[in-house]
C-alpha cells in the first residue's frame, strides 16, 4: 500500500503514520525527519533547509523532491510506503505524479487550529529514531525516554507559539489546496483528528480499508 498523510502541523500525522507502518509492515517516510537529520549533521542540504525552517517557511520544492526521489529508490519501499510531510504543495504533488508513483490512498486528518497549538506545545520527539509522542495525549511509557530505542525525548525547535502560527498560515495557503487536488483524483479519505490516538486510528483504518 502506498499512502500519503495530509493534515496541518500537529494534526497527528506522525503518530498515525507509525501505527499504520506497524500494521502494514511498510516504512514511514517523514521528510521532516530526513531534513532535521541533515540539519543535525550539517550537510549542505541541511544548512540550506535550516534557513527556511527557522523562519517557519517551507523548504523549497526542488530540495524536498530530490530527497524523496532518493528515498523511494531504497529497497524497503518496494512493497509500499507512507509519505508523511510530502507532498506539501501542488508542485510537489505533480512531481510525485511525474515520478510514476501511484498512490492508493491520501489520508487527510482534520483538526482545529486552536487544538493544534495546544498539541504542539506538548509534543516530544525522539532525539535518535524520530518517534513522536505527546506529554498528555501520547506519552512515552519510559517517561522522558523513547519507548522504541531508549534515547532522550526533546521538544522541536519549531514548536514555539510564534513559529506554530506561521507554520499554520503556510499550511492553509500552500498545503491545504492538496485536499481538493486529491479529492478530484478520487483517492482522498478525510477523518477527524479530534479524539484519542486509538479513536483516530480506528477511524483511519476503516477509511483506508473502505
Amino acid at each position: 500500500m502506498k499512502l500519503i498523510m495530509l493534515g496541518a502541523p500537529g494534526a497527528g500525522k506522525g503518530t498515525q503514520a507509525q501505527i499504520l507502518s506497524d500494521k502494514y509492515g511498510i516504512p514511514t517516510i517523514s521528510t521532516g525527519a530526513i531534513i532535521r537529520g541533515a540539519i543535525k549533521n550539517e550537510t549542505p542540504t541541511g544548512k540550506a533547509a535550516k534557513i527556511y525552517i527557522d523562519r517557519g517557511e517551507l523548504v523549497p520544492d526542488d530540495v524536498v523532491i530530490d530527497i524523496i526521489k532518493e528515498r523511494l529508490d531504497e529497497d524497503d519501499c518496494k512493497n509500499g510506503f507512507i509519505l508523511d510531510g510530502f507532498p506539501r504543495t501542488i508542485t510537489q504533488a505533480k512531481a510525485l505524479d511525474a515520478m510514476g508513483v501511484e498512490i492508493d490512498k491520501v489520508l487527510d486528518i482534520e483538526v482545529d487550529d486552536g487544538l493544534i497549538i495546544e498539541r504542539l506545545s506538548g509534543r516530544r520527539e525522539c532525539s535518535s529514531c524520530g518517534a513522536t509522542y505527546h506529554i498528555k495525549n501520547n506519552p512515552s511509557q519510559k517517561g522522558e525516554d523513547c519507548e522504541r530505542c531508549g534515547a532522550k525525548l526533546v521538544s522541536r525547535a519549531d514548536d514555539n507559539p510564534e513559529t506554530i502560527k506561521s507554520r499554520l498560515d503556510v499550511y492553509h495557503s500552500q498545503t491545504e489546496p492538496l485536499i481538493a487536488f486529491y479529492k478530484e483524483k478520487g483517492n482522498l479519505a478525510e477523518v477527524s483528528g479530534e479524539g484519542t490516538v486509538e479513536q483516530i486510528s480506528e477511524i483511519a483504518l476503516k477509511a483506508l480499508e473502505a
